[in-house]
Order: structure tokens, then sequence, then C-alpha cells
């Protein structure tokens, strides 16, 4: 009798929970779906921001000193909105955001209210249209979490349940904001929650799917980027991937070093308003749009052209140093924005670099400096945030091809290296323990 009661007991309790699991499950698509409606419509507006910031661009050229005046005025102004609605309304929605979604789901903040997403949305937009250069994907992951949040609370689901659905909602933030639903599911066990449990793998991959479903009806479902012709490397190539991520993971601790720095000398003037210096560094991304157009923004189209082979030798040492610093300075300004396009960037900048040199220095060897642009963007991404698999799943997704995962894998494997055996922190835990200092 009593150990009928017990089997009962148990099966009552897995019923439950299988029951809880659907919900869940079901919400998760739910959240999916919104999340990517919402980051869709955020990178849709960025795209029309990039376009009209061209625009203003020549425009500002046809007009001599008052062109260049009212140019660097205007982004100067654009960045100080940005600060403006980031100190005025959600001073959470500063800097990309990933921080503060981990610091939630380990149970060190509280879960960020509503208005963060139109603060997000739209000082994101802002910043980014302005020329900072900052990536969707910051912005993207937390006005995910904030849905996956508000979902939980308004289906009266407890904190656990809401915990799920907010990382659910993170990781469909950041597969719609690169078209790679595979890399928010993994971003969210890998970095967000850094261990794998069951029901947030779950939910991530049902929101994943449903946001990219949704992102495809309204940006298409062609890839990030373009690649040439490639060809299997050959094996005595394999070992410049080795070398390749060393080069990766010592700049990745510079870059590291860079934004921490950035962000201390702001602290320093902290009597000054925030938009004190995000104008500063707003008027700053004006005059370099006047100069050099290209520079400013995301990165998609810098990366794009390194995946091309473009441009020389000659001239990308000095683009890659502008957008290291650039990339660092704007991080700084307060405004909404990531780190991950930016990052992407160096990455393929890095690799297409290491690529040409190696070409020169190795002249008998079949290199094709394109194919270390790829396999640079997953090192260097691996080397600043320690996330190889995100790395990994992010670069292949957004070039649609599997070609480099072994030469990628190496590289990711000493770029993470190298760092560790340095004691450098991963980026992401530096920025949440300087949140956790700042409150």
């Amino acid at each position: 009798m009593l150990l009928r009661d017990l089997h009962e007991d148990r099966s009552t309790a897995l019923t439950s929970s299988e029951g809880n699991l659907t919900v869940l499950a079901t919400l998760a698509l739910m959240v999916g779906a919104v999340a990517g409606l919402v980051c869709a419509l955020f990178r849709l507006a960025l795209q029309r921001a990039d376009v009209f910031r061209a625009a203003v661009i020549d425009w500002a050229h046809s007009h001599s000193i008052a062109g260049f005046i009212l140019l660097v005025g205007g982004c100067a102004s654009a960045a100080v909105a940005a600060a403006w609605l980031v100190r005025r309304y959600s001073p959470h929605a500063s800097g990309s955001g990933i921080p503060h979604v981990e610091a939630v789901l380990r149970g060190d903040a509280a879960p960020s209210p509503f208005v963060l997403l139109p603060v997000k949305f739209v000082g994101g937009w802002l910043a980014i249209g302005s020329g900072l250069a900052l990536g969707r994907e910051g912005p993207s992951v937390q006005m995910g979490a904030v849905l996956g949040h508000l979902f939980g609370g308004a289906f009266r689901r407890d904190w656990p349940d809401c915990r799920v659905l907010l990382a659910a909602g993170a990781g469909a933030g950041l597969a719609t904001a690169f078209n790679a639903p595979m890399a928010g599911a993994v971003f969210v066990l890998e970095e967000l929650v850094q261990k794998f449990e069951h029901r947030i793998a779950i939910a991530a991959l049902a929101a994943s799917s449903t946001a990219i479903a949704v992102a495809h009806l309204i940006l298409g479902d062609a890839p990030d980027f373009q690649l040439p012709p490639l060809a299997y490397p050959a094996p005595a190539i394999g070992p410049l991937f080795f070398m390749l991520g060393v080069v990766c993971g010592a700049v990745a601790i510079a870059y590291n070093k860079a934004v921490l720095a950035t962000l201390a000398a702001v602290d320093l003037v902290r009597g000054l308003p925030a938009e004190t210096c995000a104008a500063a560094i707003g008027a700053a991304a004006g005059v370099l749009a006047w100069f050099g157009p290209e520079c400013v923004g995301g990165g998609d189209n810098l990366t794009q052209n390194a995946l091309l082979g473009a441009p020389g030798l000659f001239v990308l040492p000095f683009l890659f140093q502008l957008r290291f610093w650039f990339g660092a300075l704007s991080y700084s300004a307060g405004t909404p924005g990531g780190l991950f396009a930016p990052l992407l960037t160096l990455g393929a900048q890095l690799g297409l670099l290491f690529g040409a040199g190696c070409g020169l220095a190795f002249p008998d060897l079949p290199i094709q400096p394109e194919a270390f642009a790829v396999v640079g963007m997953a090192a260097f991404f691996t080397g600043v945030v320690r996330a190889p698999l995100t790395g990994l799943v992010l670069a292949t997704e957004m070039t649609g091809s599997a070609l480099l995962l072994l030469p990628m894998l190496a590289a990711c494997f000493t770029a993470m290296l190298i760092p560790t055996l340095m004691s450098d922190a991963p980026l992401y835990d530096a920025l949440r323990e300087r949140l956790r200092f700042l409150r």
C-alpha cells in the first residue's frame, strides 16, 4: 500500500512537472515571436538610420563649413538625446545591457521594468544612428530579456519560470540581431547562465526559433555577410590558425583594458552631466563621419569588406587602430549600444591583416586572407568574451559557411588560452563587477 502511494505521488509530480514545462515552452515560443518582431524592427530602424546618415553626410559635403558644423552638431545632439533618455528614465539601459541581464539571472540585480524597452530602442537608434561604434545586439538582448520577464509576470509565473523566460528572451534578441538562431541559444547557456540547464535550453531553443521565423518575414533570410569562393585550407596552413589565435588573444587583452580604461576615465569626471561626455564623443563621431563615412556606426560594412579581402594591406592597420579606439571610446558615452558587432569587425580586420601578412611571408603556401578574416571574427570574439562556442556558431551562421569550423576551433583554442593564462577577466565579467561596484 505504501509503495503504491509513493508511486502515485511520484507519477503526479512527474505529470505536474511535464505540464509546467509544456506551459513554459509555449510561453517561450510567444516570447520569441514578440522579441523577434521588436528586434527586427530595431534592425530595420538602424538600417534606415544608416541610410539617413549617409544622405546627411553627402549633403554636408556640398555645404562646406556650414555642412561640417551641422553634421558634427547633429551627431552630438543625437548622442546627447540618447544619454539623456538613459539618465532620465532607465540607467540600466546604458551600454550593452548584457552584464545587467547576467546579474539579474544570478540574482544580483532586480529585473528591469518595461520603460527600459523604449529607452533602449530609441536610445540605441539615436546612438548607433549618430555614428557611434556600437552594436545592435546589446539592446536586442536586453529588450528580449525585458519582454521575457514581462510575459512571465503577465501569466503569473513564479521567479524560476520568469528567470527561464528572461533568459530565453535574451537569446531570442541575440538570434534576431545577427540572424543566428543557434548562436542565440548557445549564448544563453554559455555566457548568460554559464551552465547547462534543461529548462533554459528548451526555452532558449523555442524562443530563438520563433524569433528568427518572425524576423525573416521582415528582414529576409539571407546570411548577414557574403563570402568569396573559399577552398578548404591546406594542412600546411593549419599552424598559422593557431598563431592567429595567439594574436587575437593578445589583442583581446588590450581591447578589454582599453574599454575599461575609457569607462574609468569617464568616471573621473562623474561630476559633469552624462550628456557632456556623450556630446563630446558624438561630436567626434561627426568629425570622423565627415572624413571617413564608412568608419562610423556598427561596422557591418567594414566587416563585409574585410571578408571580401578589402581594404589594402597599407590601409588596414590604420583602419583597425581607428576602430579599436573609437569602439572603446563609443562605449564610454553612456548611451545604449553593444559590443558584439564592433568585436566582429575588429576580428575580421585583424584576421585579414594576419592572413595578408602570412601571404607575403610564405608566398609558396595557398593562403586565402579572406579565410583568416572569417576565423578572426570567431577568435577575437572568443578572446574578449571567453565564449568560444558562441563565437564559432555566430561566425558560421553569419557567413552561411561551415567550411572553416576546424580552423576556427584551432584559433579559438589559443585565443581563449592566452588571456586565461594572463589572468585577464572576460569583458562581460569585468563589466558586471563594475556595475556591482557602482551600485
